[in-house]
């Protein structure tokens, strides 16, 4: 995956239209361009364990290994940090994942900030590469994790 010519299409516009393995489109913007008639469909992907403190409210040891320890792509529902005033929201639960693919969790660490995900966007882009997205991966799983341990499987 070249990241350099990625990056400098992410930094420019904020937003990065990229073709991944499987031929889908999965759109990468900035939180802060997000609006509302984006629609709510997105996940905030994140590089690194620390990084949840940013988006969620204080989590607990449980659901911080729960994220930690997940062996299959996971995306989670939980309840939102006050200080994030825009961005996919839902009655005050956001969705993310900690992503661990190597070439994918490069690419988000030299971003160095949270991003937005949507997936299948169907946009025109010249920017591809050959490496499958991991939440589109059919073992992908959603879980509610609450920030005292609370744990509800939503698509196992």
């Amino acid at each position: 995956m070249d990241h350099t010519q990625l990056l400098s299409a992410f930094r420019d516009k904020g937003i990065l239209h990229l073709k991944e393995g499987n031929g889908k489109v999965i759109t990468l913007i900035k939180p802060e361009l997000w609006k509302a008639e984006m629609g709510e469909d997105w996940t905030f992907l994140l590089f690194d364990l620390f990084q949840i403190r940013t988006i969620c409210e204080p989590f607990s040891e449980v659901s911080l290994d729960i994220v930690e320890y997940a062996n299959k792509p996971t995306i989670y529902h939980s309840p939102v940090n006050r200080i994030i005033k825009n961005g996919p929201i839902v009655n005050g639960v956001l969705k993310f994942s900690l992503i661990l693919e190597p070439n994918w969790n490069k690419l988000l660490f030299q971003i160095s900030q949270p991003v937005i995900v949507k997936i299948d966007t169907k946009e025109d882009t010249l920017h591809q590469t050959p490496i499958l997205f991991p939440l589109l991966s059919p073992s992908t799983k959603e879980m509610f994790l609450g920030p005292e341990g609370e744990v509800k499987i939503i698509k196992g």
